[in-house]
């Protein structure tokens, strides 16, 4: 079968096409001939610093649909041929792929395989970030670093649909700005004023939940956006810079609190509750009430460019490798 495969870290260039084995599924697994696979900024991280990378050579990709090859020992409830979206620990970039049986869920009636793809981690994400973990009430304002990507595109409309009073976003171009606006969000900020821009559009006093996946000074800056007893969810480090820490100085004096929160980690760590968390967030895709626009699709071997467009910071919506 086909892959796509590194053996070293490096750029987009390190991408390389390759023949291997089909693999087998194991206890508790299945294996999935892949339709789509789902791009995401882990995988950029993966192949530029080994993010999330046991061993090299390694096969990128943690999320696919496509039908059922195989199931392993102690599988139930799927069969051969039933077409499925998957969370994996890597290797959707190929042909077939493996993912353990409790991250695999079945496609919602009437949703295509391409729109499936783009669903098994940014939903469950969105959901968890607005309701799990950040714990929106109605009438409270939130704040989204990255809104004109994968997960801001969604996670605007999960938080309009929480009731939330207002929704800003925070992005790098006036181009993002207009799509974030065009995708449910009340205004869209820019990355170097965002912070004067929340309080100004708050009248100065500041957003209830702030959503960062970037980390560094962007999360500081984020923490001071928001209001007496705000809550900030980490839940990425997209800057690279090193871990900003919050203790007594920047918390105690107006209430505030940080969580964290990883779907890979979650997966790993408790995968049950991930699904549940999943079935809830898939029901807002099947019944129309969320959509994440597909901007840009390549290709299995066409991969580095896709990763490349991803790495320029101009992409918007969901990016996928088209496989079968």
């Amino acid at each position: 079968m086909r892959a796509i495969r590194f053996d070293e870290f490096g750029g987009p260039e390190v991408l390389r096409l390759v023949e291997v084995e089909a693999p087998l599924p194991g206890p508790g697994e299945v294996s999935i001939d892949v339709a789509y696979t789902g791009i995401n900024f882990a995988d950029l991280k993966a192949r530029s610093v080994g993010y999330r990378v046991g061993s090299l050579p390694f096969v990128p990709g943690l999320e696919l649909s496509g039908r059922i090859r195989a199931v392993g020992e102690g599988v139930e409830g799927f069969e051969v041929g039933q077409e499925v979206t998957a969370m994996t620990e890597g290797g959707a970039y190929a042909d077939v792929a493996l993912a353990p049986a409790v991250t695999v869920f079945p496609v919602p009636e009437g949703v295509s395989l391409r729109t499936a793809a783009t669903l098994p981690t940014v939903l469950p994400t969105a959901h968890a970030l607005i309701h799990e973990v950040g714990r929106l009430t109605p009438g409270e304002s939130v704040l989204v670093q990255g809104a004109a990507g994968g997960v801001g595109t969604v996670v605007g409309q999960v938080a309009k649909l929480a009731g939330a009073g207002a929704v800003y976003g925070v992005v790098s171009s006036e181009s993002k700005a207009d799509y974030a606006r065009k995708h449910g969000y009340d205004d869209a900020f820019l990355t170097g004023t965002f912070d004067a821009d929340v309080r100004r559009a708050t009248g100065g006093r500041g957003v209830d939940l702030v959503l960062d996946p970037v980390g560094g000074e962007t999360l500081r800056r984020g923490l001071e956006s928001l209001a007496l007893f705000g809550r900030l969810v980490s839940y990425g480090n997209a800057s690279g810079e090193e871990a900003w820490q919050a203790g007594q100085a920047e918390l105690y004096p107006r209430g505030l609190s940080v969580s964290g929160f990883s779907v890979l980690g979650l997966a790993a760590g408790d995968p049950r509750a991930l699904r549940e968390i999943a079935d809830r967030a898939l029901l807002l895709a099947t019944t129309g009430q969320v959509e994440l626009p597909v901007t840009a699709e390549f290709p299995l071997e066409e991969a580095a460019a896709a990763h490349e467009l991803m790495e320029g910071r101009t992409s918007t919506g969901k990016l996928l490798l088209r496989v079968a």
